[in-house]
């Protein structure tokens, strides 16, 4: 028989192994993605031809991906470009949307409602993103080719829409959460001084809870610009940088996605410049995620004497 210090000892590290697992995961996760991008910029050798490797910022800054070409070009700026608009338009329809359906949900939709409307829009978070993939090239192209008489159905607006689909549970359920951990007697407080319940919810609510819904935001961007299947089907795959919301456009997600099939396993440029835009990719998710949480952390609230 353990004794009881023992048998805390041994709790203790069960624990840590289980905390480390994400750790570890996510370090062994950035050794191969920084591995397998370095050839990139420091060049390689393979089939016993020495390859030159691409300045980081040309590889960043180059208006021109092209690396099938006679003369391959490896610039991702009409990647990153593509990634940033369609992220930015995305989050213009669904930031809008998910705060007021969050307000909705947590502070004026009787109980009854709340039961039905908010399983609802978590059962949207929940579907498969091809599904939503298709539903843009079936039902949002053709509305699109008939309404504004374009050329392309499946361009950045497109996207967008279906992206700002994929955000909105997201940005819902993680401010409606904020809304709700703002304390009663703060309400209570601002209706006893003479506010309304719609200036309580203006001037109080949302400002008391802003560290919830800022992370809500951000986290729901994270999620526009980092999924790969909606856009791959749905942006239009044209690398050029767009002078329209009607152009199509190609995502870095949507182009790894596409080519990475097309390339030789550790034998060709075109493979190691894959895993550089992911690195890009992972970089400006992950200062996503940091701001996040130093706005969680700088606008945090413990109870109702710190507002």
């Amino acid at each position: 028989m353990l004794s009881r210090s023992n048998k805390e000892k041994l709790i203790k590290g069960f624990f840590l192994v289980a905390a480390s697992a994400s750790i570890i995961a996510l370090g062994l996760i950035m050794y191969f993605l920084v591995s397998e991008a370095l050839p990139t910029f420091l060049g390689f050798n393979a089939m016993g031809e020495k390859f030159q490797g691409v300045g980081v910022l040309d590889f960043i800054l180059g208006s021109q991906w092209k690396p099938v070409s006679e003369t391959p070009q490896w610039g991702i700026l009409p990647l990153i470009m593509g990634s940033v608009w369609v992220t930015l338009f995305s989050s213009i329809i669904a930031i809008p949307l998910g705060i007021m359906t969050a307000v909705y949900l947590a502070e004026i939709a009787p109980s009854k409602v709340r039961e039905i409307v908010k399983p609802m829009v978590e059962l949207l978070a929940s579907l498969p993103s091809v599904v939503i993939g298709f539903f843009g090239m079936v039902v949002v192209a053709p509305i699109l080719l008939n309404l504004f008489d374009i050329r392309f159905g499946v361009n950045m607006l497109n996207a967008s829409i279906m992206l700002a689909f994929m955000a909105v549970p997201t940005i819902t359920s993680i401010a409606e959460d904020a809304i709700h951990s703002v304390p009663n007697e703060v309400r209570e407080g601002s209706l006893a001084l003479g506010a309304t319940r719609f200036e309580t919810i203006w001037r109080v609510v949302l400002p008391a809870s802003l560290s919830g819904l800022s992370t809500a935001v951000i986290l729901g961007m994270s999620r526009s610009i980092g999924e790969t299947m909606v856009v791959l089907m749905v942006a239009g795959g044209a690398a050029r940088i767009p002078t329209s919301i009607f152009d199509p456009v190609r995502p870095m997600p949507a182009s790894i996605a596409a080519e990475m099939g097309e390339t030789s396993f550790g034998l060709e440029m075109h493979y190691f410049a894959l895993f550089a835009i992911a690195m890009v990719l992972f970089i400006i998710t992950f200062l996503f995620n940091l701001l996040a949480d130093h706005i969680a952390h700088k606008y945090k609230q413990v109870g109702s004497a710190s507002l």
